[in-house]
């Protein structure tokens, strides 16, 4: 027997549409680049319908949930919805905060840290040498379609607690949660670790340079120097920072994919 037009805009299929609708829209809110680079509106709303109407088939066979009967009740289905998508996005973007700490610390190292510009990743004022951190970032991201894993977290997300199921913040996913947050400095500090020692050696080089020639303006040479050993530094570990970054990236993806599903 066909399904009728009737059937399909059921009461209950339009509830379990759009609640697919919010959860995808919260995790696409919070998710790294598409949350923060300008893109439209109106194409985030028909990506977040497109996706809607894909996953639509698989969630509502296994939906089983009574439809609500007030605007509060509806109110908070969606609110619940919203927020399992928000954790998913959220989590992701950790990585991003971790790169652009180790970019800060290299920053001050070096001594460029004034220099600020806007960047498109988070929209906020930050330094240079973090907004370039940051595209390396964006570009290892990219590169291993780290976008199809957080929708395959979002997918195991309707299979661990399809709509309408109640959400409990059990000590397991705040622990998840809070695991991957803490590891945001260490893995900033991790990232530029080679070039914060070598530019600490340097440092303390210079400061007994000082004291053995007290008439040499030791800081007229140390600005530039700093500098010019800073870039050419960041440039001989580009190979292997872009290494750290795919396997911490690949770990905190595999975090984020079982959140949910365990």
């Amino acid at each position: 027997m066909q399904p009728n037009l009737l059937t399909i805009l059921s009461p209950a299929n339009i509830v379990i549409f759009v609640i697919i609708f919010t959860r995808i829209s919260g995790m696409l809110f919070s998710m790294p680049l598409i949350s923060t680079y300008p893109i439209p509106q109106q194409i985030k709303i028909w990506l977040c319908a497109l996706i809607s109407f894909i996953l639509f088939p698989m969630v509502a066979a296994t939906a089983h949930f009574s439809v609500p009967q007030s605007m509060p009740e509806l109110l908070m289905y969606l609110l619940r919805e919203f927020s399992i998508g928000y954790i998913i996005g959220f989590c992701a973007s950790f990585l991003f905060a971790a790169v652009q700490i180790g970019g800060e610390f290299i920053s001050i190292q070096i001594g460029i840290s004034m220099s600020q510009v806007l960047d498109p990743t988070t929209g906020e004022q930050t330094q240079i040498i973090s907004q370039m951190y940051s595209y390396l970032a964006a570009m290892v991201f990219i590169g291993i379609n780290a976008h199809q894993w957080l929708f395959a977290a979002l997918y195991k997300s309707f299979q661990a607690l399809p709509p309408g199921a109640e959400l409990i913040y059990s000590g397991d996913l705040v622990s998840q949660v809070l695991h991957m947050s803490s590891s945001v400095f260490s893995i900033g500090i991790s990232m530029i670790l080679p070039i914060f020692c070598v530019m600490f050696v340097a440092e303390v080089l210079m400061g007994f340079m000082s004291k053995m020639m007290p008439q040499m303006n030791i800081f007229m040479v140390a600005i530039p120097l700093k500098v010019y050993v800073g870039i050419v530094l960041m440039l001989m570990f580009l190979s292997p920072t872009v290494t750290y970054l795919v396997n911490v990236t690949q770990t905190y993806l595999k975090g984020i994919l079982n959140i949910f599903g365990g």
